[in-house]
């Protein structure tokens, strides 16, 4: 477990794309400028107050708004990710570059957009500041793993859903945890702040002891050191920590249904309408979709059973 724990200690460490000189962000004047020119808020798109069916996004056009007129202006695409977490956003060890399923994607967006899945300046965000990047005009869209609740509709816009996942408990092996219920009981069971899984243990806690920690992979790394008995997370996220760390397993079965998507900020439309034209094609294909060859090559070999991406759906 000793050796697990080096590796992934050295992952954390790895340096973080903030915009700081030399980081691989974007000049500060341009990160003002993408902030300063988008509104507060978005009429247009729900709220949690009228959310019914959250999964449900624009109807895909190629069309250029607002949004795509100023990335195709700075000729890059800012995508904010994760750079941590296995098999979807992480440095590949041998190249140092990024790479992941959703590293993947933000690459095919890239490419519809500005001709080049190389034109993206990539900004590692941690999972508390997802929503504060898109609002901030920091990133153009987060592609993290990140779930699409009605809750956050009220912040940022969603792209229709590219992966379904749902949370599930990782433990070490033989500890006597057996799922999400009452053997959680007087643990310390770790979260990363801002996630589902947080708001999920806040809601039902068995008794267990909340320990949040700003990014997912950190609670790994605790439980590594014995600073906590388990984790509640994404399984898809938990599945690559496993391979990662034979000596922890899931162990019950995933007690939510979640969908990942893009999110975007609630003003560009026209960009979350772009990035689901994307999507169309990204699935199109079936067995040989480009989805499904990012699945095969990332995902596959931890996480079983996943025979296809989730079908779009459209509420206009």
């Amino acid at each position: 477990m000793a050796g697990a724990c080096a590796v992934t200690a050295a992952a954390v460490l790895l340096p973080l794309a903030h915009g700081a000189p030399g980081a691989g962000g974007p000049p500060a004047g341009q990160t003002a400028g993408r902030s300063a020119r988008l509104p507060a808020v978005a009429p247009a798109l729900p709220g949690a107050d009228t959310c019914r069916d959250p999964e449900a996004s624009l109807r895909p056009n190629g069309l250029d708004g607002a949004a795509i007129q100023r990335i195709k202006a700075a000729k890059k695409l800012v995508a904010g990710v994760d750079q941590n977490s296995f098999r979807w956003g992480y440095r590949d060890p041998a190249t140092g570059q990024l790479t992941g399923f959703d590293i993947d994607l933000v690459r095919a967006i890239a490419q519809d957009i500005l001709g080049d899945p190389d034109a993206v300046i990539y900004r590692a965000i941690p999972t508390s500041q997802r929503v504060p990047a898109l609002k901030e005009g920091r990133v153009d869209i987060v592609v993290r793993t990140m779930t699409i609740n009605c809750k956050r509709l009220e912040e940022v816009a969603f792209s229709t859903a590219y992966f379904e996942a749902g949370q599930q408990v990782l433990a070490p092996k033989n500890s006597g945890i057996t799922g999400y219920d009452g053997t959680l009981k007087g643990k310390r069971i770790c979260t990363a702040a801002g996630s589902t899984a947080e708001a999920a243990l806040k809601n039902e806690s068995y008794g267990s002891v909340p320990v949040s920690v700003p990014n997912q992979l950190d609670c790994l790394v605790r439980l590594q050191l014995g600073e906590v008995e388990g984790i509640v997370t994404d399984n898809a996220l938990a599945a690559g920590q496993a391979a990662q760390d034979p000596s922890v397993e899931l162990v019950g079965s995933p007690f939510t249904k979640e969908f990942y998507g893009v999110a975007m900020n609630r003003d560009a439309t026209d960009l979350v309408r772009r990035v689901n034209k994307v999507l169309e094609n990204y699935r199109a294909g079936g067995g040989s979709s480009p989805w499904m060859t990012s699945y095969d090559r990332h995902l596959k070999a931890d996480l079983r059973g996943v025979g296809a991406p989730p079908a779009p759906k459209y509420r206009d």
